[in-house]
């Protein structure tokens, strides 16, 4: 494989199918991981797990300070994690994540060479954020390529997000289709350390209710209660 990726790689089951994915396509995967000051730390760790057992050609894992500018669950631990749905964008969503994310991944592109860029957005069975919207990604691939001087000089960005459009059952599917072990990924907005998941996050139930409706056991670990 010589046709180079950027991978961003959070340890969730979003983005280890998104993975899973380009590695199919035929992609050498480079994967990114931001450690932006996230209550769920434990993600961290699985996404080095995810990256070796997919066969990542590279894994980075970049350190940036999201909890100083606050106004999210995920980054202020004063805020706490709603537990049963909320109505409109929830608490739980980081002001301008994805835009500073995607932007970090279209830096390591430019220096690796690489012109596609994987993100795992989904705009299906999420949680209404707006920077998981299809038209956001389309209006993030135009600015890339009017920003950076790869495309100035011809070698124009593609941004891919192959599971934006499917639900969360569909992407347990392809996932397990192409090899992924879910058992190694953690999607819980506030898990122990060691990676146990709450079961009450608006994140646990839309992974449950993904696994429940592919017909395939969960091998979620919950607190209390081992794998799903």
């Amino acid at each position: 494989m010589t046709n180079k990726a950027v991978v961003l790689l959070s340890g969730g089951l979003d983005s280890a199918t998104t993975l899973a994915i380009a590695r199919t396509e035929g992609h050498e995967c480079h994967c990114l991981t931001v450690d932006y000051g996230q209550r769920h730390r434990a993600e961290l760790a699985a996404a080095a797990r995810v990256a070796r057992a997919l066969g990542a050609a590279s894994h980075k894992v970049l350190t940036i300070d999201l909890a100083a500018v606050g106004g999210s669950a995920l980054t202020d631990r004063s805020i706490a994690v709603p537990e049963t749905p909320t109505p409109g964008i929830p608490i739980t969503y980081v002001p301008a994540r994805n835009t500073i994310l995607l932007s970090l991944a279209l830096a390591w592109a430019e220096v690796l060479g690489a012109q596609d860029i994987f993100f795992g957005a989904n705009a299906v069975d999420y949680s209404g954020y707006p920077d998981c919207r299809p038209e956001y990604m389309r209006a993030f691939e135009t600015l890339a390529n009017l920003a950076t001087k790869a495309a100035v000089e011809g070698r124009r960005l593609a941004l891919h997000t192959p599971i934006i459009h499917l639900a969360k059952a569909e992407i347990v599917r392809r996932g397990t289709a192409l090899g992924v072990d879910f058992g190694l990924t953690v999607s819980c907005y506030q898990p122990t350390e060691d990676g146990l998941a709450c079961g009450r996050c608006d994140a646990c139930r839309l992974r449950r209710a993904g696994f429940e409706a592919a017909g395939i056991p969960d091998p979620t670990r919950y607190v209390g209660r081992g794998a799903g």
